[in-house]
């Protein structure tokens, strides 16, 4: 069969190693899935499909140091796995039967118990029987933690086949934001992370859940699950009819060549291995050291490391040697490997490894502050009622009032100018149009403080170039949000005192549980403004994926979330808002308002204050086009982003109520939660469209530094 497009060259800077135990985990493999009945009599496979296949060299290579008996569990746990998503595509994706699939996986966490000793129901087929004994063996060994971690891996791997399930049944393909987070989670490398602990060292609980591990995870993930988008596209796609394939979609996306989307996952592949690299070095030491790890600690978080290379290497080196996937004429991933055939040479070596230099940097290579001009706004798809609430003039007067109290208009950063270009009670009232005057008051504060914050960082610490006081800010303003009654801090600045007069007012009346989840909301954005500057001091533009997952946090989502959230009670159980279509709902519309505002702010952020950060610069860096371009595929995503919005409304959410039995009273908690989401979003756009703080005459007429004769003095007072 003709392949449908040539496979790209493949960065691949490990070297593959092979486990010497390859016969032991071949051999114990197939009598273990014959003895589960995933062999004869299954209907799925036979004996010369799972030889064909070879587990055990794609887990030898992928996990080369580990002994003999670990190495044949590990195989055992693929050999599941990946008959799991045989089974699933034979039972219920070729049937489309919905009930059943959903069934099938309702049943599956059961036999996942974090602890071994509770009783797990009786298998009634193959998958069933291979979770029960995998589980039972693996456990033991692992702490409460990771049991914890890989049973929601699992679960997402298990629960979002459900997602491709619906996708197939209306034969919708994803828009590629989408695709890169579901295909996470459905694609299994975050549950391959977590075998990777169990072949090389367990990740310390205190760093498990930090950014730059979860960074490991991710670009470790989306390499994986990319690499094989493009040795399975003839597979899935043309064989099995599937259309949650990465090269898919970027060809739909862009309307493009399979051959042209097939080189752009290449170059995102590419990138996220980068990504992966600058993590490792730059950001897993830093808090490795600001966690307090012990030597033994940091030793385990090496060895995961190394252990999610290993994988990297060894699966590419699987997937050109599997008779599962597209291979014919794969190129060599290793610049330095041996490469023979007509018309290789040592330029050929060259061009591989100045590719290679040139993708890395790339990134850093940003002239700022260049002369761009007013920002060029095309026409926004918005299907939503604008209303704004009757209490935006007392509003206004009110914020003012607020912010001098709070010394905000007295630190040199912003005066009462500034304060009214940005018209934050304008943007509270269309997001909040039901609001009494004094909730009104209250989010046009917070959304202040937000964007306050977010102008005083750069300012403050990135002209210094002071990323340590930075850090000690951010973890100051964590203290002024006791959660247990601790007393707040005593404030310093006018960024600590407004969050202390916010913390009291917004979670006098919440239970400890809301205050922890308002709190955690609060520390992703303001940690989010320490990442930011961290790349402004490297000049480094942030991978593509990277900045669009990070600008969730620099624009305040998850806090605005909580908030939005915490207006409609105990009515919506919490399963609900972690369910996969409410996260997709809830990340469409953040997006779209990100997106949003990097369309209007470029100007303001590119040519007056130097930034890095905007998502029509980072298309224009990764791709290497102008500006114009770039603003046609942010506006594209934007567009896509909004129609998923659309989407999930009319044709996931109805499921998702009935998949949980939803009461009358939690469907109109939900059917609230949406309207303020739709609110939301129709809000954030007249705002950004009345307010002059991206209007071109309004930046020309200020500069974005300090106010003249008013730089405040180093935050030396904080201390301790």
């Amino acid at each position: 069969m003709t392949q449908p497009f040539e496979l790209p060259h493949f960065y691949m800077p490990y070297p593959a190693r092979l486990n010497p135990h390859l016969d032991e985990a071949r051999a114990h493999s197939t009598e273990w899935a014959r003895e589960m009945g995933m062999l004869e009599g299954s209907g799925i496979w036979a004996q010369a499909d799972l030889e064909a296949h070879d587990y055990g060299l794609l887990c030898s290579y992928t996990h080369p140091d580990c002994d003999g008996p670990a190495l044949s569990l590990i195989t055992d746990w693929y050999v599941w796995v990946f008959f799991f998503d045989d089974h699933f595509l034979d039972m219920y994706k070729r049937t489309q039967d919905r009930a059943a699939g959903k069934a099938h996986l309702d049943r599956l966490p059961l036999f996942m118990p974090l602890d071994p000793a509770t009783p797990v129901p009786e298998p009634e087929n193959p998958v069933e029987a291979g979770l029960k004994d995998l589980w039972a063996r693996t456990v033991p060994s692992m702490s409460v933690d990771w049991r914890r971690r890989f049973s929601v891996a699992t679960e997402h791997l298990l629960n979002e086949s459900m997602w491709e399930l619906s996708n197939i049944n209306e034969g919708r393909i994803a828009n590629p934001v989408e695709y890169i987070e579901m295909r996470r989670k459905v694609g299994g490398a975050p549950w391959s992370a977590g075998l990777v602990e169990y072949a090389t060292a367990e990740v310390p609980a205190a760093v498990a859940g930090t950014r730059p591990l979860r960074v490991l995870m991710e670009t470790f993930s989306d390499a994986v699950h990319l690499r094989n988008d493009l040795f399975s596209y003839q597979r899935e796609v043309e064989d099995e009819g599937e259309n949650s394939n990465g090269v898919l979609v970027l060809e739909t996306f862009f309307g493009c060549t399979t051959q042209e989307a097939a080189e752009t996952v290449n170059d995102i592949l590419t990138s996220r291995l980068h990504q992966f690299e600058h993590t490792a070095l730059t950001e897993v030491p830093a808090v490795a050291l600001e966690k307090g790890l012990t030597p033994d600690q940091v030793a385990a978080v090496a060895a995961y490391t190394g252990g999610l290379q290993d994988w990297q290497s060894g699966g590419h080196e699987w997937h050109m040697r599997s008779s599962r996937y597209m291979n014919k004429g794969a190129r060599p991933g290793l610049p330095w490997q041996l490469l023979t055939g007509p018309g290789i040479s040592a330029a050929d070596v060259g061009a591989l490894l100045a590719s290679a230099a040139q993708e890395r940097l790339r990134a850093y290579t940003h002239v700022p502050y260049q002369k761009v001009g007013p920002s060029v706004l095309p026409e926004f798809h918005m299907p939503y009622r604008l209303e704004v609430s009757p209490h935006l003039d007392d509003a206004r007067l009110g914020l003012v009032g607020w912010s001098h109290r709070m010394g905000i208009l007295e630190e040199g950063v912003w005066d009462e100018d500034r304060l009214a270009a940005a018209d934050l009670a304008l943007c509270s009232a269309g997001l909040d149009p039901d609001a009494t005057p004094e909730a009104l008051d209250l989010s046009a504060q917070w959304l202040a403080w937000g964007t306050y914050g977010d102008d005083y960082y750069p300012l403050m610490y990135g002209r210094r170039r002071d990323l340590a006081a930075a850090r000690l800010t951010t973890a100051r303003l964590s203290q002024c949000m006791p959660v247990e009654g601790e007393p707040a801090l005593v404030p310093a600045n006018a960024l600590e005192r407004g969050l202390v007069d916010l913390w009291a007012r917004t979670t006098a009346g919440m239970t400890a549980d809301q205050r922890r989840t308002l709190k955690a909301a609060v520390d992703s954005m303001t940690e989010s403004w320490v990442w930011e500057l961290s790349n402004q001091l490297q000049n480094r533009i942030p991978d593509p994926v990277d900045y669009l997952e990070m600008r969730r946090a620099t624009f305040g989502s998850d806090l605005t979330l909580s908030l939005c959230r915490m207006g409609h009670g105990p009515a919506v159980p919490p399963e609900v808002y972690r369910s996969g279509p409410v996260r997709s709902l809830e990340n469409a519309a953040i997006d779209y308002a990100c997106l949003l505002n990097d369309i209007f702010s470029y100007q303001k952020e590119i040519e007056y204050e130097g930034e890095i950060h905007n998502a029509v610069l980072v298309v224009q860096n990764f791709f290497g086009v102008d500006q114009p371009a770039a603003l046609g595929v942010v506006h594209d995503l934007t567009t896509q982003r909004m129609q998923q919005f659309e989407h999930v409304i009319e044709n996931e959410l109805p499921l998702l109520y009935d998949d949980f039995a939803l009461s009358e009273a939690g469907r109109a908690a939900m059917d609230g939660y949406v309207l303020d989401l739709q609110n939301w979003l129709a809000g954030i756009l007249n705002w950004h469209r009345n307010v002059d703080r991206y209007k071109a005459e309004w930046l020309d007429r200020r500069t974005h530094g300090f106010l003249p004769g008013r730089a405040p003095a180093p935050p030396v007072q904080l201390v301790g």
